[in-house]
């Protein structure tokens, strides 16, 4: 289980990412500031800084930035990831920001699907980490860099719905299915259903190949690959 903290000066805002965490297999929120004073002093000073493995982290409070907040945390500590969550787009804030090592930088506002993605991109980071304890090959260290890569989310074709995409992606992170199985589970039509799964495939969010062993001729299986 992964520790989040939550960094945010407004109220909704952190009350809105803790129910986006609660939603994740994999995250557990185990604190929560307001400010970048108290951002530091949970990280730097508590007796619960050992729990946190994440931050979420905005960029701009009354009482420092998340600037500050990074330089400070990477001058006393490696261990501890962080992630942008901010409305701030100057390309000088997201240069420093990378160069201090955030994992990624998400820009407010943005959907739950926005803020799933990078959060399971940071996970399958860490699960490739943890696989490559010691000394990494170079295919090792590869995949772990490419999986904090976000890709661009494309453009949804004419009669494609953001909210169905939605649904089918979540049904192919819990397994492979074909068209017949996604119509079946999520109560649309099949034809219905291979459109969405073939624009994940031409997206490069899900691979096909063909099912065989079963009676009948093979039918196509959709698998999530990022």
């Amino acid at each position: 289980m992964i520790g989040v903290m939550l960094v945010d000066d407004d109220a909704l805002t952190l009350e809105l990412h803790r129910g986006y965490v609660e939603r994740l297999d994999g995250f557990e929120v185990v604190a929560e500031c307001t400010g970048a004073r108290a951002a530091l002093s949970a990280l730097l000073g508590s007796p619960g800084a050992g729990e946190i493995d994440l931050v979420l982290l905005d960029m701009t409070m009354p009482d420092g930035s998340g600037l500050d907040v990074l330089r400070h945390l990477r001058a006393r500590t490696g261990t501890v990831d962080v992630i942008a969550i901010t409305s701030v787009r100057d390309s000088e804030v997201v240069r420093q920001v990378i160069a201090l090592g955030a994992a990624q930088y998400l820009v407010k506002p943005f959907t739950f699907s926005d803020f799933r993605d990078r959060m399971m991109q940071y996970l399958r980071f860490r699960e490739r980490l943890s696989l490559a304890a010691g000394t990494a090959t170079q295919a090792e260290i590869d995949a772990m860099v490419g999986a904090l890569r976000t890709s661009p989310t494309p453009t949804l074709p004419k009669g494609l719905s953001a909210e169905t995409l939605d649904r089918v992606s979540a049904l192919l992170r819990s397994g492979p299915a074909s068209a017949r199985e996604a119509a079946d589970s999520l109560g649309m039509s099949r034809v219905a259903a291979r459109r969405y799964l073939e624009h994940l495939a031409e997206a490069g969010r899900a691979e096909r190949a063909q099912r065989y062993g079963t009676p009948g001729r093979p039918e196509a299986e959709y698998r999530w690959v990022r």
